[in-house]
């Protein structure tokens, strides 16, 4: 489980924050000054799942921390700060922030945002775990479709199932029976199903046959070196 980082020189308010962010379920890191955010940031990175940034901070200001890390880091960033001019507010949104909130704040407006925040991250990331890419073929798994070169592939369901189990198990060889049994659900039916739907895949996705190679006599091996690159 990740953290989110409050950075803020103004203890009063960190602590406001953190308060109200645990309430909420979230754990929270306070630091108070700008080198010990960047600090925190170069150093733990991967474990902040959304940074609250005051501008005004001693020893390094937000703007250049968030110009700083916004390379190293996808993790949301948001503005905390005194500073309510519109050329602040685009400045900070230009340099690489994803929102801007003023002082003074409603608290429960602040906490709705990091919530928005949070979650637009996890459907991200939801997503981006759902995607796998074999050179130019995108197997996107959560909607179901495949795309060749940016073009849609016209599988049918069962076609769809097939190349995915494949795909979940590349490199490894598969038996038909192996297949019938994960992609149909049983282990009596014809065989030649799967022979049928691995030429129809072939015809659609492969038809050099350097995807999906046969290993006579025992199935089929999905192999990633295969797949045309882009």
């Amino acid at each position: 489980m990740g953290y989110i980082l409050i950075a803020d020189d103004d203890i009063a308010i960190a602590e406001l924050i953190a308060d109200s962010l645990t309430d909420e379920g979230y754990a929270t890191r306070i630091v108070t000054d700008g080198e010990s955010a960047l600090w925190t940031i170069k150093k733990e990175s991967e474990q902040i799942d959304l940074i609250l940034l005051d501008i005004m901070m001693p020893h390094k200001d937000g703007l250049e921390i968030c110009m700083e890390v916004r390379a190293i880091t996808p993790c949301p960033i948001v503005f905390v700060s005194a500073k309510s001019s519109d050329r602040n507010r685009i400045l900070g949104l230009d340099i690489g922030a994803d929102d801007y909130i003023t002082k003074p704040f409603i608290v429960a407006e602040l906490v709705a945002r990091v919530n928005a925040h949070v979650r637009r991250e996890k459907r991200k990331l939801k997503h981006d775990e759902s995607l796998i890419t074999l050179g130019d073929i995108v197997i996107d798994k959560q909607n179901g479709i495949v795309k060749r070169n940016g073009l849609l592939v016209d599988l049918s369901t069962r076609e769809f199932q097939v190349f995915s189990y494949l795909v979940d198990n590349m490199g490894k060889v598969l038996s038909r029976e192996q297949i019938f049994e994960n992609v149909w659900g049983n282990t009596f039916g014809d065989l030649n199903s799967v022979t049928i739907h691995i030429k129809n895949i072939r015809g659609k996705l492969d038809p050099d046959n350097q995807l999906i190679r046969t290993v006579w006599g025992v199935g089929y091996r999905l192999v990633k070196g295969g797949a045309r690159c882009l």
